[in-house]
């Protein structure tokens, strides 16, 4: 399976016998996957069939199917003129026209009157109607293809984004790691002039030292790049991968974000903790993206 997007668009239309309908399969972000199916009156079966087809296809995200069909005017009513009900009414009237109080009644008078013309739906053969029902499950699984097509589009150009942003944290970790390099005699020197302050001579070469050397273990900051940097090879590997990275990817953009907080909470330094601080803002731009990655 190569890189997958969440957000597309498919539009698939159909006609069989009396029937024409349309199919529009969308799809926009999700943390999981939910398939909805809206259809018209009397084809409820089609939901369970466009749900399987949704899943069998998707791992994640919103997807929308929206089914509009429409059967042939000229077969959807049968009409028939309810002589009793017409006779009733001429019935009614025939006093009244006999004493000369009113005209006859027309024709296009009397079969406008309510009850007079009456329409009843035509019965569809149970084998037509069923071939019409797979059709559209036809034109369902076409809308969805296509879907997935637009989907994989979308995958296509976040690609290259996400990976530009993981090359943008590795050369942000290389800065850092030469940065902390140079923080243990920045905190020797910053201490000796400050304890130097306070006590004069007083203070021993080797106080210095070993109080030096216990702040610079605590401002280390090795680990953490080195477990950015493993971070960074797990981001290739899936940006590279056949199957879907999304979940695994959001995962790996909060470790990254662990690793950048401590670097900066460790920083002994302006140029490291600016190099913190830009390394937490390219990281919440490969995190934003990765929220459109399947």
């Amino acid at each position: 399976m190569a890189f997958s997007g969440m957000t597309g668009f498919a539009r698939a239309e159909g006609a069989l016998g009396l029937w024409s309908w349309a199919v529009e399969a969308r799809s926009v972000n999700g943390r999981n996957l939910e398939v909805r199916f809206k259809g018209p009156p009397g084809f409820d079966l089609l939901e369970r069939s466009a749900r399987d087809a949704g899943q069998g296809i998707f791992q994640r995200g919103q997807v929308s199917l929206t089914l509009q069909a429409r059967r042939s005017e000229a077969a959807e009513a049968g009409v028939s003129v309810n002589l009793a009900q017409l006779e009733r009414y001429l019935a009614a009237v025939s006093p009244y026209v006999e004493a000369g109080q009113m005209a006859r009644p027309s024709a296009d008078g009397l079969l406008a009157l309510r009850g007079v013309i009456e329409t009843a739906d035509a019965e569809e053969d149970p084998e037509a109607r069923a071939a019409v029902e797979a059709a559209m499950i036809a034109s369902i699984g076409e809308a969805l293809a296509s879907l997935k097509a637009a989907r994989l589009g979308e995958g296509a150009a976040l690609l290259p984004v996400l990976s530009g942003l993981v090359s943008r944290i590795e050369d942000l970790g290389s800065t850092a790691t030469g940065q902390a390099a140079e923080q243990p005699a920045m905190i020797r020197d910053r201490f000796a002039k400050r304890m130097t302050e306070l006590a004069g001579e007083a203070v021993s070469e080797e106080r210095i030292v070993q109080e030096a050397a216990a702040m610079a273990v605590k401002a280390d900051v090795q680990e953490e790049l080195d477990r950015l940097c493993g971070h960074v090879d797990a981001a290739r590997q899936l940006l590279a991968g056949d199957g879907p990275a999304g979940r695994r990817l959001d995962f790996l953009t909060q470790e990254f974000m662990r690793e950048a907080n401590t670097l900066c909470s460790k920083s002994a330094t302006t140029a490291l903790t600016a190099t913190g601080l830009e390394l937490k803002a390219t990281i919440e731009q490969f995190r934003e993206q990765v929220q459109n990655v399947e």
